[in-house]
């Protein structure tokens, strides 16, 4: 017999772990920049920066631990700047390309 599954029991999904190397970040990174959501791409710093060490990459950025987790959580709204710094202490950047329609 199949038995059912409900969601509610199911375990919650932590992209951080399967980002264990520079080359996977940096892809995950250029994968969620293509959706064009600034909510997701705060999220997706978020578990960049877990995969790295918040505590680290608060220090690296200049940020408190409590603000780069408040910044980077799922739909927050970043200012740029955050964005940037944190970046920045990530060592990676963020590259424009022209869209073609």
């Amino acid at each position: 017999m199949n038995k059912k599954t409900r969601i509610a029991d199911l375990p919650d999904f932590d992209f951080s772990e399967h980002l264990d190397s520079d080359q996977a970040m940096a892809e995950y990174l250029t994968v969620i920049l293509e959706e064009n959501d600034p909510a997701l791409l705060a999220a997706a710093l978020g578990d960049i920066a877990r995969a790295r060490g918040m505590s680290e990459i608060a220090k690296a950025s200049g940020i408190t631990r409590e603000a780069l987790y408040k910044a980077l959580r799922p739909n927050a709204q970043p200012r740029f700047d955050t964005i940037s710094r944190v970046c920045a202490a990530l060592g990676v950047k963020l590259i424009a390309q022209v869209v073609h329609a």
